[in-house]
């Protein structure tokens, strides 16, 4: 056993030495985007505007807002809950479930897929 661990690397050494030399590999080539990729910001001001209405009681106009958030960025943890939670409040007058309060669980879903960890963020309280 001592035998073969001294004789094995010293059997292996001369095939390594034998092995051609690999040329190294080129270098990636550039790569066009033919979209552009949208920024993680790009429902920002959107979702600014559907929280001003929000706090103002404009539901309608909030949901307005949060669906234009949700279209220029749909990977948006934050436009969905919000979209989500305008819905939930034009469907809360209603104590049974109706469109709005599924469209509200749609997007809070989602939301959640998106990211397991989000926390909404209304604003600093004025």
């Amino acid at each position: 056993m001592l035998l073969a661990t001294v004789l094995l690397p010293l059997a292996l050494a001369p095939q390594a030495a034998a092995a051609p030399a690999q040329e190294p590999a080129a270098p990636p080539m550039a790569v066009q985007a033919t979209e552009v990729p949208v920024s993680p910001s790009a429902a920002a001001p959107h979702v600014d505007a559907g929280l001003a209405a929000f706090k103002k009681r404009r539901f309608a106009a909030a949901r307005d807002e949060f669906e234009k958030a949700v279209a220029a960025d749909p990977e948006s943890a934050a436009a969905h809950f919000y979209l989500g939670y305008a819905f939930y409040k034009l469907g809360e007058p209603s104590r049974r479930m109706n469109e709005n309060k599924e469209k509200a669980k749609e997007e809070f879903a989602k939301t959640f897929t998106l990211d397991p960890t989000f926390q909404p963020v209304w604003g600093s309280g004025k």
